[in-house]
């Protein structure tokens, strides 16, 4: 009897280890990187791309940079870094709706009461936290639209600065690999 029962307890332990082995083979073959640019942002004037390392299929990891090229941009925001946290909910892998919880660098310009010529401007340099929310569809090739929105507070030197709020806002087009 015990004999029988001692296979029987090996026997079950042996299929549930080949059972999760073949979960993680199925995970495996999910690419697991992804790099995007936001077009709404190229059409105003600043240049933005994205890496996103996904983590599991409910969630993932980035790093978000902006420089801004027109010159009209460039008088008030200088750039911005922001990582950020995104956790899914939709029904294929790392897809579908989101939200997001982020940090985000910026430099900004200083505030001043009087007139300043371009060469006597100052920036601050400032750490804001915010919350977004947004939605991501994926082709079978492996490319990317998404579209999200999301609002923040610089948390340090708002009040040398015209800027307490900062927010991302994105049409975003991009490729998984």
């Amino acid at each position: 009897m015990k004999k029988s029962i001692l296979t029987l307890l090996l026997l079950t332990s042996v299929f549930a280890m080949n059972a999760q082995d073949k979960e993680d083979t199925s995970d495996s073959n999910i690419s697991k990187n992804e790099i995007k640019t936001n077009g709404l942002y190229l059409v105003v004037g600043i240049l933005d791309f994205t890496y996103e390392r996904l983590l599991n299929e409910e969630s993932a990891v980035g790093l978000n940079i902006a420089i801004p090229y027109d010159k009209e941009i460039k008088e008030d925001l200088q750039y911005y870094i922001s990582p950020y946290y995104r956790f899914y909910f939709g029904k294929k892998y790392a897809a579908g709706f989101f939200l997001e919880g982020f940090g985000m660098l910026n430099s900004a310009e200083r505030e001043f009461d009087f007139f300043v010529n371009d060469e006597d401007r100052e920036y601050v340099t400032d750490f804001a936290l915010g919350i977004g929310l947004g939605g991501k569809w994926i082709t079978k090739g492996g490319f990317i639209g998404e579209v999200n929105f999301g609002v923040g507070r610089n948390l340090f030197k708002s009040e040398e600065t015209t800027i307490d709020f900062v927010s991302k806002l994105g049409i975003t087009l991009g490729y998984r690999f």
